[in-house]
């Protein structure tokens, strides 16, 4: 494959021109980069087994992992679904298009290599011009994680797109940066009451004041499942290149534990890189210290994650030390994205 193209277009008007050079590659069974509001996805059409199989081949990603079937329109659910239960009808109507993934038993339409072998299939309408006119332009459904090699931390930019896939894609459509910085928020509409298998941009605390009590799956606060009913369940994700070392608990209590890591790195000889909320910055020694932002915005913590951790890679730390945040609203994500990135390295106060 010769280098990747990047197409930059208009997030708030998105020229046709541009649009349609990616939808064409779409067309040809190939895949593409492209914003959300969340992170950047790279798609593929999702009712072709062969181009579906060129996403896992340019991540690197294991096949029991399964995708998140993208649509610009409802009208697009037939045949991906079964059948849309009210609850999840009452969620569209509410919360679509946005961060919201609706998982439902799936339509005869949806190969087997999207959902890896399993009876369901999670759908979203994404909040983005750039992605809906390009579901629209390729006129077919569109199966995306996100844009990174599997493992490493998401993209929200077309820079952290090529960092990790240049050449191993055709093209990104380069929209600027996302603004939610997580990914979607993912509910199992066939439990009841529903449950929530990743957490994601549209909080805990929203959805319950829609439809009423859902619940966490096993592993969305720590630990691992062994067939993942959606993606960010079973693996390592989200990862910078040093290990990261996750402490969780009181303030104070978190601030004391990271100083005494730090010290004992460096007598090490490591290269410690700390990540932290605004107000603790000034309490760390450090070569690398890098903020979150402050404790209180979580919005902004969510938005600026990925992008902060992908900063250690180029700052060539050893070692990564992070503090945890309160786990309401955003939190939920933000600590389960910390904890996958963490890989089990959690200490808890």
């Amino acid at each position: 494959m010769q280098g990747t193209r990047v197409l930059e277009v208009d997030p708030a008007d998105p020229e046709p021109e541009v649009v349609a050079q990616a939808a064409a590659i779409l067309r040809a069974g190939d895949v593409v980069a492209f914003p959300t509001e969340t992170v950047y996805g790279l798609g593929a059409n999702a009712l072709s087994s062969e181009a579906v199989a060129r996403i896992f081949a340019a991540k690197g990603r294991p096949s029991d992992n399964p995708l998140i079937v993208h649509i610009a329109d409802t009208a697009q659910l037939e045949g991906l679904v079964e059948s849309v239960p009210p609850t999840a009808e009452r969620l569209m109507e509410r919360c679509w298009p946005g961060p919201l993934t609706l998982v439902m038993r799936k339509g005869p339409a949806v190969p087997p290599e999207v959902t890896a072998g399993l009876d369901t299939v999670g759908i979203r309408m994404p909040d983005h011009p750039v992605a809906l006119a390009l579901i629209r332009a390729a006129g077919v459904p569109i199966a995306a994680p996100s844009a990174n090699a599997s493992g490493r931390p998401s993209p929200t930019t077309a820079e952290h797109v090529l960092e990790d896939l240049a050449g191993s894609i055709p093209a990104v459509l380069d929209g600027g940066e996302t603004g939610v910085g997580v990914e979607s928020t993912v509910l199992d509409m066939t439990t009841d009451p529903p449950m929530i298998l990743r957490p994601g941009g549209l909080p805990r605390e929203e959805l319950e004041a829609a439809i009423g009590p859902v619940v966490l799956a096993p592993g969305v606060e720590g630990g691992t499942v062994e067939r993942p009913r959606s993606p960010g369940m079973k693996y390592r994700h989200y990862a910078p290149q040093a290990p990261l070392i996750l402490v969780e608990g009181p303030v104070l209590e978190m601030q004391e534990k990271i100083r005494d890591l730090a010290m004992e790195y460096a007598e090490e000889g490591k290269r410690v890189g700390i990540l932290c909320s605004a107000e603790s910055r000034g309490v760390y020694v450090a070569p690398v210290i890098l903020e979150y932002g402050a404790r209180g915005d979580l919005a902004g913590i969510a938005s600026d994650l990925f992008g902060t951790l992908r900063a250690f890679d180029r700052h060539q730390v050893d070692v990564i030390l992070a503090e945890g945040v309160p786990e309401e609203g955003l939190g939920l994500a933000i600590m389960n994205r910390l904890r996958r990135a963490a890989g089990g390295r959690v200490i808890r106060l």
